[in-house]
């Protein structure tokens, strides 16, 4: 029987489930009245995390508060990744819309590295988007993130970031406040980003600019790369990476530049294969005592040494995929290190190998 009542619609699982958001936003008798989601875009090799998502229409559903609250545990042991902190990755509220774009506040990605995702590893998506990506965890090529970062490391804490497309073009924005009373610069961060994907996905490109201020020490970065599709089967990636940055005791400024290339091979049926290769060149880089190079993003005010040398990290690995849900995989890199250049997880070597094997599950 007819009825001008409409059919209030809820979307949980937005993986071929976001498909369906268009359909029900216009069809006349649906009101799309809340989506939940799981986006896991990033490959996490050893890490683990839950979350929350959410939207909620508003003015006739031309506009969407939006919210997300993730967190990340130890699957060995349950314990939470940072300790004392529930919701380490992501407690974010904001609004959406098709002409507003997306704004959100909170505790959220650094919005750099959202946008280099597309060429930071190969376990990303290939397009520039709204939503949150990043590089994968946990392992020896990790690092080229922190050059993506901000005052407080890969996540804005206190963050204000917004993103919009417009036909092809992504542009994003980010802010920081810095949280130190009465001097709102320091701890502050300020990020441009801009993404382009290339006609029917054939390419796609993305770089930023960012500036922060860490114990009244400047630092800045940019960067740019992208993607490209060869056939069905063959993404390649590349991108390039430079760092200064202030340091204390007149030691001089930090110098870094980096580069990544990369690939990925999905041939029909349940495998893909992905490899890698980057080189971090530190330049006149602060360590801490024990002669380690210290991370970009970190407090450079009580250093009293520097380094330079090289980070050279090649890896790979293997996926079989049961079903859109279910996973294994098996890891490996290699790391090399020259000249000054030391890491605490090599225990005073200059090299390392690592190996791993592991399943995910999506929900």
């Amino acid at each position: 029987m007819p009825s001008d009542k409409k059919i209030r619609v809820a979307i949980v699982g937005l993986g071929f489930g976001a498909e369906f958001i268009p359909i029900y936003e216009s069809y006349p008798g649906a009101e799309l009245a809340a989506i939940c989601r799981r986006n896991e875009k990033e490959l996490n090799a050893c890490g683990d995390r839950w979350g929350i998502t959410g939207r909620h229409g508003l003015f006739d559903n031309t506009l969407g508060a939006i919210f997300k609250l993730e967190s990340e545990f130890d699957y060995q042991t349950g314990e939470e990744d940072t300790p004392g902190v529930l919701f380490n990755r992501d407690a974010w509220v904001g609004f959406q819309s098709e002409s507003l774009g997306k704004l959100t506040f909170g505790r959220q990605n650094a919005i750099a590295r959202d946008f280099t995702g597309i060429y930071g590893d190969p376990y990303t998506g290939a397009r520039v988007t709204l939503e949150e990506g990043g590089y994968t965890n946990v392992n020896n090529f990790k690092q080229l993130i922190f050059y993506a970062a901000s005052a407080t490391g890969t996540r804005y804490d206190r963050g204000l970031v917004w993103k919009k497309e417009w036909g092809p073009l992504v542009t994003g924005l980010g802010y920081q406040f810095g949280g130190i009373p009465g001097d709102f610069s320091n701890g502050s961060t300020q990020t441009v980003a801009l993404g382009y994907n290339g006609p029917g996905d054939s390419f796609h490109l993305a770089g930023f600019y960012n500036q922060f201020k860490v114990n009244d020490l400047e630092h800045k970065a940019w960067s740019f790369g992208g993607n490209v599709q060869l056939g069905p089967i063959v993404r390649l990636n590349a991108g390039y990476y430079k760092y200064n940055s202030e340091q204390g005791n007149n030691v001089g400024n930090r110098k870094d530049h980096a580069w990544t290339v990369s690939s990925k091979f999905t041939p029909s049926g349940p495998w893909d294969f992905e490899l890698g290769y980057q080189v971090i060149h530190a330049d006149n880089a602060g360590v801490n005592g024990a002669g380690n190079v210290l991370t970009p993003y970190a407090d450079a005010s009580g250093v009293h040494a520097t380094a330079t040398g090289d980070k050279k990290t090649g890896y790979g690995s293997i996926f079989y995929h049961f079903d859109r849900r279910v996973e294994v995989y098996l890891v490996a890199d290699s790391m090399k290190l020259t000249d000054g250049y030391h890491v605490a997880v090599t225990n005073g070597h200059d090299s390392q190998v690592e190996a791993g094997v592991g399943m995910r599950i999506r929900f």
